[in-house]
């Protein structure tokens, strides 16, 4: 790997052999000592400073004038152990195998130090350059399925997904792990849940708000964390990983069909909604929350459905919303409809004639609640009984986005509309509570 260096800065690695992301170690003329991997410099950059990323994942720029000493620990790639420190190679034999899918978003992008521009990683060896100690615990293997912003996610790419990770659980994978972007994680993460059938191995989605060679990064964690409980990790669900806190203490495990992206940039963004993570993951331990898992590993085979009825709409009901809204989106060919309703699962009064005329034309009409936390509940006022009895169909404590999701693939497998119903208001991934604990609100209280 060249060195992106320049000038002075250039001068002092050259001499030791140093070049981009081999790991060292400096001695500053006050005696602190730092070991990390050489980060690439920007051109436009001065060449007074060089940057380590140390192994909790911060980046940290160091002035030349203030290094007293500078060693080369070992190169990028090198298989090499000495005085405890940790290796560089992707690591072959009994360990566990585990694919990275990755599918785009952040978590496998880096920036390129010579234009500016973010660009993804080409192989699992420049990841695990910048978080070596993935290489002790797994064989990490690289397959770059798509490269897409999440927002530009779609139903036929949720299959194609399910199938290369049906190929590699199949194949013996321990579990398998997706890069994705986080704006529709989730999304994604709930898919996956329906799609794979007698799903045996955990599945895990991680992203990353910032890249993994940025400062401060929640890549390293979030990876480090999901590799970890893709290999160790008791649960055979389909599940996202991500910061737990904004501190780098620890990562949580939250089930596919419970789990939100709460906050634009916080790297601990994601939340459970309606109970508790199922895992809480530290470099040293995963501690399991919530033992209601639907799914133990175990040996077995699974299989991802490969059809999913993508014409289903999700819409938040508003202060004077008009029934033509709802014209409007059957005229435009869609099959099936979730309403985010308010409070309880509630849209205006004037929407439920035409919720009426579309489910007796056999057009599924699904209740949620924009409320996110608590369940629907259609028997407690006038508006909520007209709605029961206009043939709307109740999901509990389901999240709209998981109940979108839901529905296409329950469409995707019937047409009867008595049979959409059961389905949707069936228990099938732990999408849908029998009752809720006091602990999950307000979120993160109890756990």
């Amino acid at each position: 790997m060249p060195l992106s260096y320049r000038g002075c800065a250039r001068e002092l690695l050259q001499v030791k052999g140093i070049e981009d992301y081999d790991l060292i170690r400096i001695i500053r003329r006050d005696g602190v000592e730092l070991s990390g991997i050489l980060i690439p410099r920007a051109k436009l950059e001065d060449d007074k400073h060089i940057v380590l990323k140390l192994r909790n994942g911060y980046n940290v720029g160091i002035s030349i004038e203030s290094i007293s000493e500078i060693e080369l620990l070992s190169k990028r790639g090198e298989i090499r152990k000495e005085k405890g420190k940790i290796t560089h190679e992707i690591p072959v034999g009994k360990l566990p195998r585990v694919p990275l899918i990755v599918t785009g978003g952040t978590i496998t992008s880096k920036v390129d130090y010579a234009t500016g521009a973010v660009k993804p990683y080409e192989r699992p060896e420049e990841l695990l350059d910048l978080i070596p100690e993935i290489s002790e615990i797994a064989n990490l293997s690289y397959i770059p399925l798509m490269s897409i912003f999440s927002e530009n996610m779609t139903a036929q790419q949720w299959i194609r997904i399910a199938k290369e990770v049906e190929k590699e659980i199949n194949s013996g994978s321990e579990g398998v792990i997706i890069a994705h972007g986080t704006d529709t994680m989730h999304f994604t993460a709930a898919a996956l849940s329906f799609l794979l059938e007698g799903l045996f191995k955990p599945v895990i989605l991680v992203g990353a708000q910032r890249s993994i060679d940025r400062p401060s990064t929640d890549a390293v964690l979030n990876l480090f964390s999901a590799v970890k409980m893709a290999v160790e990790g008791p649960i055979a669900e389909s599940m996202i990983v991500m910061h737990g806190s904004p501190s780098d203490d620890y990562a949580y495990a939250i089930r596919g069909v419970r789990a939100r992206k709460m906050h634009t940039s916080r790297r601990d963004a994601f939340l459970s909604i309606n109970e508790p993570p199922l895992a809480k993951i530290t470099r040293k331990s995963i501690e399991i929350i919530n033992k209601s898992y639907n799914k133990k590993r175990k040996d077995g085979e699974v299989k991802a459905t490969e059809k999913m009825q993508d014409r289903v709409a999700l819409i938040y009901s508003w202060p004077g919303i008009s029934p033509d809204f709802l014209d409007f989106i059957v005229e435009k060919g869609y099959f099936g409809l979730i309403l985010a309703g308010t409070g309880l699962g509630h849209v205006p009064t004037v929407l439920i004639p035409k919720i009426r005329e579309l489910t007796k034309d056999g057009i599924p009409v699904v209740m949620t609640s924009q409320c996110l936390f608590g369940r629907t509940n259609l028997n407690v006022y006038e508006t909520g009984r007209l709605l029961l009895d206009a043939g709307v169909i109740p999901v509990g404590d389901m999240l709209p986005e998981v109940a979108l999701v839901k529905l296409m693939y329950v469409m995707g497998k019937t047409s009867d509309i008595d049979e959409i119903k059961r389905m949707m208001g069936e228990n099938l991934r732990g999408e849908i509570s029998k009752f809720l604990s006091i602990t999950v609100f307000p979120p993160g209280r109890g756990f």
